[in-house]
């Protein structure tokens, strides 16, 4: 498998974990503001928005962590002991 492909199942990945949480926390915020007399579920859907974000962000980062550090490594010899 070449890297250009794992980099684009990993930003799917997280696209997809991102999203799902995301709209789950979008759900829960809006039936704890407007469908709920509970307070419990609007902190708890505006916590899932943080943490899908952040799942996003961090994700995000990574793949491209990963791709400077192939660009600044390229074409260097990894390093072999004898």
């Amino acid at each position: 498998m070449d890297k250009m492909e794992t980099k684009r199942k990993m930003l799917n990945a997280v696209k997809y974990i991102g999203g799902t949480v995301l709209a789950l926390g979008i759900l829960t915020f809006l039936i704890g503001f407007f469908g709920s007399d509970s307070s419990v579920l609007t902190p708890m859907g505006i916590g899932a928005v943080v943490g899908a974000v952040f799942v996003f962000l961090i994700g995000v980062f990574f793949v491209a962590s990963e791709e400077m550090l192939d660009k600044a490594y390229k074409g260097m010899e990894p390093y072999r002991t004898k």
